[in-house]
């Protein structure tokens, strides 16, 4: 064998060698986090945490049998005013009361396709927990199987969280501002067409990210009409809202670099949590959420946007009044009404 043969054929093996040792390091980031009915039967029989993220009304009218519930997991882990995290011992206290301990394998669940679900595994992840999975399907699913039920209120065991925030799972704004020309950075707005267009403002400015790319959470989905769909009773369940196949949803987000330090944002880190969960599944290296989000980066004015649009508080306010006018005339015709229905009595 000659020497260039020798020397083609060492520079093929070292090739392939690096090849397949990417695919391979590539295919052991991907985590099985989205996980099936099967999965969370097994869990349950295997004693692990089932955590229902519904509000409690939903979660009396029929839950998992041994699920627990800290209220709508939204509102009973976020300041309502700003939508921004309560502080970390706040959150601690929480979970600790509901007994979920975070060294413990925890499954979180909620109505099928919610960003609910995939808040919580998003914020059990950032503060330490190692082994969080997300039922996709959720109730919707669990009792389309034909699973039990129950109404009770499981109270567990109050443990002591001791969490160990993992801040490089978050961005803040300073974050984002910081990277808007960095090469090795990518960001996904996860938000309708219309919010990054800046035509549904839902903070003091509208627009979008410079340079984020748009891929609305709903893509993640079968059919991402459902929702419109069955508000119209155009389909009478919640099939549309399953997952998209890893094939589909790889192809979904194919213009996107595994490799490089994604960020995803919303308007408040809600749904940005459900596409930061499946580039997760799918094998993304460094996947964070901006929690503030939309909200947080619309209302800084020190933070450049693209399309940016402004609230318009005078037509608002007409609006307002429009609305009021609107109401007090309902209310004066129900006096009317009432009141020649007493006459007639």
């Amino acid at each position: 064998m000659s020497r260039v043969t020798q020397f083609a054929g060492g520079m093929l093996t070292a090739v392939l060698s690096v090849l397949l040792t990417g695919a391979f390091a590539a295919a052991a980031q991907a985590r099985d986090i989205i996980v099936d009915t099967e999965f969370v039967a097994g869990a349950l029989s295997r004693g692990a945490i089932i955590w229902d993220v519904r509000n409690e009304n939903d979660y009396l009218r029929g839950h998992i049998p041994g699920a627990v519930n800290v209220d709508d997991v939204g509102s009973a882990l976020r300041d309502p005013n700003t939508e921004d995290y309560l502080p970390v011992a706040k959150i601690e206290r929480i979970l600790g009361g509901a007994g979920i301990d975070l060294s413990r394998e925890i499954v979180v669940y909620g109505p099928k396709g919610n960003p609910g679900a995939y808040f919580a595994y998003i914020t059990l992840r950032w503060l330490g927990s190692e082994r969080v999975y997300v039922y996709h399907g959720g109730i919707d699913d669990w009792k389309a199987d034909g699973r039990q039920l129950a109404t009770n209120k499981v109270v567990l065991p109050s443990v002591t969280v001791n969490a160990n925030p993992n801040h490089s799972r978050l961005a803040s704004t300073r974050d984002i501002v910081s990277r808007l020309n960095d090469p090795g950075v990518q960001i996904v707005d996860a938000r309708t067409e219309k919010e990054f267009r800046g035509e549904d403002i839902r903070a003091l400015r509208g627009g979008h990210v410079p340079g984020a790319v748009n891929l609305p959470y709903e893509q993640n989905w079968v059919d991402p009409d459902t929702p419109r769909k069955l508000a119209r009773r155009i389909v009478s369940d919640k099939a549309g809202m399953a997952l998209k196949s890893r094939d589909a949803l790889a192809q979904l987000y194919a213009g996107l670099d595994p490799q490089k330090e994604t960020i995803v944002y919303c308007q408040s880190g809600w749904r940005a949590s459900q596409t930061a969960a499946v580039l997760e599944a799918l094998g993304f290296d460094n996947v964070r959420v901006y929690d503030a989000s939309w909200l947080g980066y619309g209302n800084d004015f020190s933070a450049p946007v693209d399309s940016p649009t402004y609230f318009n508080v005078t037509r608002v306010n007409r609006m307002i009044d429009a609305l009021q006018m609107q109401i007090d005339q309902l209310q004066g015709e129900i006096a009317e009404l009432k009141a020649a229905r007493e006459k007639a009595r």
